[in-house]
């Protein structure tokens, strides 16, 4: 399969789809590979580190496209990317369609293939693909909800860890997954007063064994976050439906229960968000005030640290992208139920229940693109058919046991 890396084109996003090593598993298994020049750059990647794996570099995002089978990227196309998309065209990449109804009917148009790393999903209700970057995001709301509670930077004034003699400042984190607890760790660790809220008791009792003592755990109701939030002095929003829109557990309202200079980072931006009045921002401007109160959008927050972010996304995504290059992606996805999980728009359908949910939007069962199987379903590396001595099939046989 031809496979094509564009360099990414959102505000400050200096992450790109796949690092050199990720590049050589594919050449290595007869795909072809083209990169556009300078999309490793950000990363720390040369042109000259594809090449040596055996990459073909293009001049122009243009190019990559048009001669691609499928595109491996970060971050969800952006306007000046959606004519470029052709039909039948596999794009593997985080869309988090549910936050934009311009997205969602671009690529509805487009008639391509649209496989979401935020929604594979594991039997287990983990996200495989997401997780990487949800834990590199969660240490960051952290260090950057740090950063901006500083009087320079318009926030309370206040050091998230204290110093002897004085309190430490108050965390409050919205969501016990992987998110919240990396951010609640991080808080921890400096210092903080940090207390974690989840709809999940298990969730919470978990926490509760594993977190430091000055974290505390709280179940989530509106009003107990209503309570805990007029102490508060930085709130981290980490709430995930995967493939949904974020709920608003802060309203435009109860922002004049929060102290002037209270910072809020909403993680959950790229779906939506958790707050009312959030809206995504870029790492060029982060930040923005409402009622004395400031808030911290950026919708890839991740991008902020590639050299890390794109070696954790690539160990996550690559060997479902291989499977994709090497069996095609109905094949693929009939193989591995998590990835199937994963499609969200197949040929100008919408296949993915929650993304149909947020804009009003026709819903199709993903069954009907895969067709049952008359023969009798058996792992394909212990089978095989057999035939009569004229080479008329009869049928199939169990062949564990050969050796």
């Amino acid at each position: 399969m031809i496979v094509g890396i564009p360099k990414e084109i959102k505000n400050n996003e200096f992450r790109v789809g796949m690092t050199p090593s990720g590049v050589s598993t594919f050449v290595n298994n007869g795909h072809q590979v083209y990169v556009q020049t300078n999309a490793g750059i950000g990363s720390g990647f040369s042109d000259l580190d594809y090449t040596d794996v055996g990459a073909k570099i293009c001049s122009s995002i243009k190019e990559v496209y048009s001669i691609s089978k499928m595109i491996i990227k970060v971050k969800e196309p952006l306007k000046q990317e959606y004519s470029l998309i052709k039909e039948n065209q596999i794009i593997y990449t985080y869309f988090h369609f549910a936050s934009s109804e311009e997205l969602t009917l671009a690529m509805i148009s487009s008639k391509s293939i649209c496989i979401a790393y935020e929604t594979v999903q594991n039997i287990d209700l983990t996200l495989p693909l997401l997780t990487p970057m949800s834990e590199v995001a969660g240490r960051m709301a952290t260090q950057q909800g740090a950063k901006f509670l500083e009087k320079p930077q318009k926030g309370y004034g206040i050091l998230l860890g204290g110093v002897p003699g004085v309190k430490p400042a108050n965390v409050i984190v919205l969501g016990g997954g992987v998110v919240g607890s990396q951010a609640a760790k991080m808080a921890a660790g400096l210092g903080a007063n940090v207390t974690i809220f989840d709809i999940s008791l298990d969730r919470l009792r978990y926490l509760d064994d594993v977190m430091p003592s000055n974290v505390n755990t709280q179940f989530s109701s509106h009003y107990n976050i209503s309570e805990a939030i007029k102490e508060a002095h930085l709130i981290i929003g980490a709430v995930l439906i995967p493939g949904a829109k974020a709920p608003n557990l802060i309203t435009r309202d109860m922002l004049k229960d929060l102290q002037p200079g209270t910072v809020l980072v909403d993680v959950a931006v790229d779906q939506g968000g958790c707050f009312e009045t959030t809206h995504p921002t870029t790492h060029e401007n982060p930040t923005y005030i409402i009622d004395n109160v400031l808030h911290y959008s950026v919708a890839n927050m991740p991008g902020a640290v590639p050299v890390t972010s794109t070696e954790a996304l690539t160990n996550a995504t690559i060997s479902r992208g291989l499977a994709i290059a090497n069996e095609g992606w109905k094949t693929a996805c009939n193989k591995d139920e998590s990835l199937k999980k994963g499609l969200n728009i197949i040929n100008g359908k919408i296949v993915y229940k929650a993304v149909s949910d947020a804009f009003n939007l026709e819903y199709t069962e993903l069954s009907e693109f895969f067709t049952s199987d008359t023969n009798p379903i058996l792992p394909e590396d212990i089978i095989e058919y057999i035939n009569d001595v004229d080479g008329n099939p009869i049928g199939w046989s169990d062949t564990s046991e050969i050796v």
